[in-house]
């Protein structure tokens, strides 16, 4: 059985970067989302992971953001495992995610999808 993954980003580029990626993966099915607030309202289909991008801008600033989103989906699973994408190596900014519940933390940068492939096999398979 595939398993679901979850990708949020405000990035349409990134996201279907990331859904060709994952999407050619017999074992995985790839929603993706532009907002936290659709992930949020999407939750019940209990994904395997998700894959959250840091910073969820648009044309609306009162959106969520990386970390409040985290910080909400906790509040509804506190077993998913979540994975931080974030364009900024910040060690506050990790030392917050982890403390709110992410699982890893991942930086893009040139080999950020390598990585994520690596990550998402090791703690989903």
């Amino acid at each position: 059985m595939s398993k679901l993954i979850f990708f949020i980003d405000d990035d349409k580029i990134i996201l279907n970067l990331l859904e060709y990626t994952f999407q050619s993966r017999k074992d995985y099915h790839v929603v993706t989302f532009y907002t936290g607030e659709d992930c949020l309202a999407n939750l019940h289909q209990d994904p395997s992971l998700i894959v959250l991008d840091h910073i969820l801008a648009g044309p609306d600033e009162e959106r969520l953001n990386g970390l409040e989103t985290l910080k909400e989906i906790r509040k509804v699973n506190r077993e998913v495992p979540v994975v931080i994408l974030t364009g900024q190596g910040d060690d506050l900014l990790l030392t917050e995610f982890m403390e709110n519940g992410a699982s890893r933390y991942l930086t893009k940068d040139d080999f950020f999808i390598d990585s994520l492939i690596e990550i998402i096999q090791q703690m989903i398979g």
